[in-house]
């Protein structure tokens, strides 16, 4: 009597865990934390203590995004990066023109990766954002261009800031005049996400497919 031979089949593999994602209030006190530091201690000891402690301060948040999400968004890797290798020649050649640089260099490479990502087919502003807001594509490429052209923006006014104004007052430029643009800009993009905005039902109906 011959056996017949038994078919295996493969276990189920669980489905992957979805990311955790940092609590908002968090996320942007991680966000302005660094910076706000910043602008503290260079007006009480310099530019060159407050690059050290915006150094460290990336450094923990990157640590502290990790400890709870397991993950780190591309944006605050690259932002840590820069800083970090733009803050040590600061510091190791006691020459403020890097940090200011850094912002320029910053920018113009966001607004390269995202307008040159388009030119191959890809949409890089998703992995950005986390995944933080649900639009159909076409959205997302109007949006990759209005950021892609902003960051643009913010560093060709970097440039022309650093060059005219004093160490202290580009450090005030840099969290009163970049920072309230890029929220203001960012608020002004809510009629376009809303237009293209995924409804959660149909996102999860094609999610199965």
């Amino acid at each position: 009597m011959t056996q017949e031979p038994t078919t295996r089949t493969k276990p189920l593999e669980p489905p992957a865990a979805k990311k955790k994602k940092l609590d908002p209030w968090l996320k942007i006190a991680l966000e302005l934390g660094p910076l706000i530091v910043f602008f503290v201690v260079n007006g009480k000891f310099g530019i060159f203590y407050a690059t050290g402690v915006l150094m460290a301060g990336v450094l923990l948040t990157l640590g502290v995004s990790w400890a709870i999400t397991k993950h780190l968004p591309a944006m605050p890797i690259v932002t840590a990066v820069l800083v970090l290798v733009f803050g040590g020649l600061t510091i190791f050649l006691q020459n403020e023109t890097f940090i200011k640089l850094k912002v320029t260099i910053l920018y113009s490479m966001f607004g390269a990766a995202l307008i040159g990502a388009l030119y191959f087919g890809k949409l890089l502003l998703p992995i950005v954002f986390d995944m933080a807001i649900h639009i159909d594509d076409a959205g997302w490429r109007k949006l990759t261009w209005r950021w892609g052209l902003f960051f643009f923006f913010l560093a060709g006014l970097n440039e022309v800031m650093r060059r005219v104004l004093t160490t202290d007052a580009w450090v005030n430029f840099k969290v009163f005049g970049i920072l309230p643009l890029t929220i203001l800009f960012a608020i002004a993009q809510a009629p376009l996400i809303m237009k293209h905005e995924i409804p959660a039902e149909e996102e999860e109906a094609e999610s199965h497919f």
